[in-house]
C-alpha cells in the first residue's frame, strides 16, 4: 500500500474520531465520513507502518441507515464537528463503545459503562465560542481551523453556539470592516485581532473578549456600543502579543460593562471572569454534576476535597450535602471567582486553596488532611502521579473522577486500582454533541 493508491473498501467500525475503519490486507485504513457497512473507492493519503489514512473518492455504495443529511454548510471542513453525517443515537452508542474500549485497552479493566446520557435537542448548546480571526482588514473573517491545520474556514454561524454568539460575531466583523481593523497574521506575527471569545449565560447575556496583538484597540468605544446593542453585557480587551497558540494572554481590561458574567448552574449562581473555566454545555453539566454527586454518596458529616475545582462549581454544589468542602485550583482568577461565589450563594462550609494540585494536595495530606470523599476533574492530561499518591495516602472512602479525556482516565483508573481503589462504574455524558469528545464520571471505592 502506498500514497495515492485507490481501493474499493468497506467500513466495519468507527474509530476514536468517528471516522470509518476499513481493512486492506489486514491493515486498518481510517476514512473520515464513512459509516460501518458502507463501501466506496478510497484514495490512500498517508501510510504509517501499522495503519493508513484514506479519503473517499467515489459515491457511497450501500448507504448506512444511520447516515443523515448534513445540516451545516461548512461541515466537515471547519473541524468543529466530526459526526454530523450520522444519527445522533449512533454518536451516543459510539461514544459509549469508545469508553468501554479505552478502559479495556489502556486500563485493562472490564468496566461497567452505562449508556451515554444524551441531549433531547443537541443544538445551540455551547455557552463559549472562541473564534480565530483572519482574512483582511477589507474582508475580515471568523471561523474555525480546519482539522490538523491553522487554515481558517470562515463561518457565517455555528449550529452549536448559544445565541447571541452568532449575531455578535457578525456585528464584530462589521465593525472590523468599517474601521479597517487588521486581523492577526500568525505566520508573520503581524496584525491586530487574534481571537473573538464569546461567553453566553443562560439568560442570553454575553461577555465578549477580544484577544489583540497589541496594547490598544482602535475605535473600541464604537465596538462596545454596537455589541451592547446586540446582547453583550460586557466587552473585555485582552492583550496577547506572544507567539503562541494560546488564545488569551494574561492582561485583561474592561472596555464596557462589568468585568464578570453571572450564570446559574444546579441552582447556584456563579461569577465568571474571562479566563475562568466553566463547562461549555450547561444543560449537560447539570446532568454531569448530578451524576458526580450521586457517585460521591456524601453523608452529612463528611469532609470533601474537590481537586482541579475551577470556579468552584462542583465544590459549592456538593458542599450542600456534607460538613465541609475544600477546593484546589491552580488559576488564581478562578479561585477569586470561587470565593466570591461562596459569598454570592451564602455557602458557609466551603474553602479554597490556590496552587498546582500536585503541590497543594500532597502538602495538605502531609499536614493531616483526611477527606471522606475526593472529587477530581483534571485537564486532558489526567492526574499527576503525586496527586494519585496523595489520594492513596489520604485514604478517602470514595473517589469520583470526572474526565474530558477517557484515555487518561482509563490510565489513571489502573493506577488507582493498584493504590487500593476499586472501579465501580462509569457514566459517560454527551457534553460535546456532534464531536468525538465524551465526558465521563467514574466512581471508585476503597477496597
Amino acid at each position: 500500500m502506498k500514497k495515492n493508491d485507490i481501493y474499493p473498501l468497506t467500513a466495519d467500525a468507527l474509530g476514536a474520531d468517528m471516522e470509518g475503519v476499513c481493512r486492506h490486507e489486514g491493515m486498518a485504513v481510517f476514512v473520515p465520513g464513512m459509516l460501518p457497512g458502507e463501501e466506496c473507492d478510497v484514495r490512500i493519503v498517508k501510510v504509517q507502518p501499522r495503519f493508513a489514512f484514506g479519503r473517499m473518492e467515489s459515491e457511497i455504495r450501500q448507504i448506512s441507515p444511520e447516515r443523515r443529511e448534513n445540516d451545516c454548510p461548512v461541515y466537515p471542513r471547519c473541524g468543529g464537528c466530526s459526526c454530523r453525517h450520522m444519527s445522533y443515537q449512533t454518536t451516543l452508542e459510539q461514544k459509549r463503545q469508545q469508553v468501554v474500549d479505552c478502559f479495556k485497552r489502556i486500563g485493562h479493566i472490564d468496566a461497567q459503562v452505562l449508556p451515554v446520557i444524551g441531549m433531547e435537542d443537541p443544538s445551540h448548546y455551547r455557552n463559549k465560542t472562541a473564534l480565530p480571526i483572519g482574512g483582511t482588514a477589507e474582508n475580515p473573517q471568523a471561523g474555525f481551523f480546519a482539522p490538523r491545520s491553522h487554515s481558517l474556514i470562515p463561518i457565517d454561524s455555528c449550529l452549536n453556539a448559544m445565541e447571541p454568539a452568532n449575531t455578535l460575531t457578525r456585528v464584530f466583523l462589521g465593525w472590523m470592516k468599517d474601521f479597517r481593523v487588521a486581523p492577526y497574521r500568525e505566520e508573520e506575527h503581524r496584525g491586530l485581532v487574534r481571537h473573538l471569545v464569546i461567553r453566553v449565560n443562560r439568560k442570553g447575556q454575553a461577555m465578549v473578549t477580544v484577544a489583540v496583538n497589541g496594547t490598544k484597540l482602535p475605535h473600541e468605544d464604537e465596538l462596545a456600543r454596537r455589541l451592547l446593542q446586540h446582547g453583550a453585557v460586557s466587552v473585555i480587551f485582552n492583550e496577547n502579543r506572544d507567539r503562541t497558540n494560546v488564545i488569551l494572554g494574561r492582561k485583561f481590561r474592561t472596555i464596557a460593562g462589568p468585568d464578570m458574567l453571572e450564570d446559574v448552574l444546579c441552582g447556584l449562581r456563579f461569577e465568571l471572569s474571562p479566563a475562568a473555566f466553566f463547562q461549555v454545555n450547561p444543560r449537560q453539566t447539570e446532568k454531569l454534576y448530578s451524576t458526580a454527586l450521586e457517585f460521591a454518596q456524601l453523608k452529612e458529616d463528611d469532609a470533601l476535597c474537590d481537586v482541579y475545582c475551577g470556579a468552584g462549581t462542583i465544590t459549592l454544589m456538593m458542599a450542600q450535602h456534607c460538613r465541609r468542602a475544600l477546593g484546589i485550583e491552580i488559576v488564581p482568577q478562578a479561585i477569586d471567582n470561587a470565593r466570591k461565589n461562596v459569598e454570592r450563594n451564602g455557602v458557609g462550609n466551603a474553602d479554597f486553596r490556590v496552587g498546582a494540585a500536585e503541590d497543594v494536595l500532597p502538602r495538605l495530606v502531609d499536614e493531616g488532611l483526611r477527606p471522606d470523599v475526593i472529587v477530581v476533574d483534571p485537564p486532558r492530561k489526567g492526574l499527576e502521579s503525586a496527586v494519585i499518591d496523595a489520594m492513596a495516602k489520604a485514604g478517602p472512602r470514595r473517589i469520583v473522577y470526572v474526565s474530558c479525556n477517557v484515555a487518561t482516565q482509563a490510565r489513571d483508573a489502573a493506577l488507582l486500582e493498584q493504590a487500593g481503589y476499586h472501579l465501580e462504574r462509569v457514566q459517560p455524558v454527551d457534553m460535546f454533541c456532534w464531536t468525538s469528545g465524551v465526558e465521563s464520571v467514574a466512581s471508585f471505592v476503597k477496597a
